[in-house]
């Protein structure tokens, strides 16, 4: 069986490199065919320099779409055959200007008919595919100008992980991996303080009973299921309520647990009845307020906070108009 027929669309940048290839072995014959003793690799270089006076290796690399290095080793390469020579720009002398020699302008008129021909039999390809591979190419290169496919693997690959997550309420049985799962965050990067051990310590107490709501997320993932992050909602007011305690545990970051967990918590809100949601952090923290913002939580100014770590205070409206509640430093 074909390797291509097996592996499908898994290897579509091998297929494209496999396309590329023989295209190139046929581009260095086609120069050949025109006796023109060019490097199809350095075509695009050689096309910028024939059209204009002369550019930098940044600005030939900006046109062309290659990276600096290599634009500079093509431009060495072609110095050695003697196509292209280098001065010192008039403007900065740090830059270097790279134009074609007189024997690289003597390949221009005889590269215009290679050309000409080039691009009919191209076109003639292109008429006898079903798809039109040139805007298709197209289309594709300005997709992952948008979003990378290293990016898209990355977006796929937690969605798939995500689905065993499962997002619960908190019950007493979960105490030890609420307290636990807190103490190692804040301890890594502070210290506790008072009132983190009202918090953490009585739960119950101290978040449940006056209104407010705990979270926790377990991985389902293992033969058995492991707690691996939480969050909680503190009431403030009846309009108000702080998002606190929110943490993921490290061996899992990164998978979007920390956005469930914030998804369910403003869920949670908006059925009992807020209009704002708070919090307090740490800009340290950059991953968490990276979280905050795709969240829709924005920075304010608010009261002193009761911790000596908090930086900064963000708030969350749940209603079209923005509430002028501050976060009252229930952390």
């Amino acid at each position: 069986m074909d390797f291509y027929s097996q592996t499908g669309k898994l290897a579509l940048g091998s297929r494209l490199r496999r396309l590329s290839e023989k295209l190139a072995e046929d581009a260095a014959k086609i120069y050949a065919l025109y006796g023109v003793a060019l490097d199809p690799k350095w075509f695009p270089v050689f096309f910028v320099l024939s059209h204009q006076e002369k550019a930098s290796i940044t600005e030939i690399a900006q046109i062309i779409g290659h990276s600096h290095p290599s634009v500079s080793q093509i431009v060495k390469e072609m110095s050695k055959e003697g196509l292209t020579l280098t001065d010192k720009t008039v403007e900065d002398a740090r830059i270097n200007a790279v134009r074609l020699s007189d024997r690289g302008k003597q390949l221009v008129p005889q590269l215009e008919k290679q050309y000409v021909d080039v691009a009919q039999a191209v076109e003639e390809l292109l008429s006898e595919t079903q798809h039109d591979l040139w805007k298709a190419i197209e289309a594709i290169e300005f997709l992952l100008t948008n979003q990378s496919f290293f990016d898209r693997v990355q977006a796929v690959r937690k969605a798939r992980e995500r689905q065993h997550i499962e997002i619960i309420d908190y019950s007493p049985e979960f105490h030890d991996d609420f307290k636990r799962l807190n103490y190692e965050w804040i301890e890594k990067y502070f210290k506790l303080e008072e009132f983190d051990y009202q918090s953490l310590d009585h739960p119950d107490e101290r978040i449940l009973q006056p209104g407010g709501h705990i979270y926790m997320a377990v991985d389902n993932s293992e033969m058995s299921s492991e707690v691996v992050g939480t969050c909680a909602l503190i009431k403030i007011d009846n309009d108000t309520y702080e998002l606190a305690k929110m943490v993921v545990a490290e061996r899992v970051r990164g998978k979007g647990i920390g956005w469930l967990l914030g998804q369910a918590a403003i869920s949670k809100a908006r059925d009992l009845g807020a209009k704002v949601i708070c919090l307090e952090s740490n800009t340290v923290l950059e991953p968490a307020i990276n979280l905050y913002q795709k969240l829709g939580f924005r920075r304010v100014v608010g009261h002193a906070s009761p911790y000596e770590r908090c930086n900064i205070q963000m708030e969350l409206s749940l209603v079209e108009q923005t509430s002028d509640r501050s976060p009252t430093g229930n952390g």
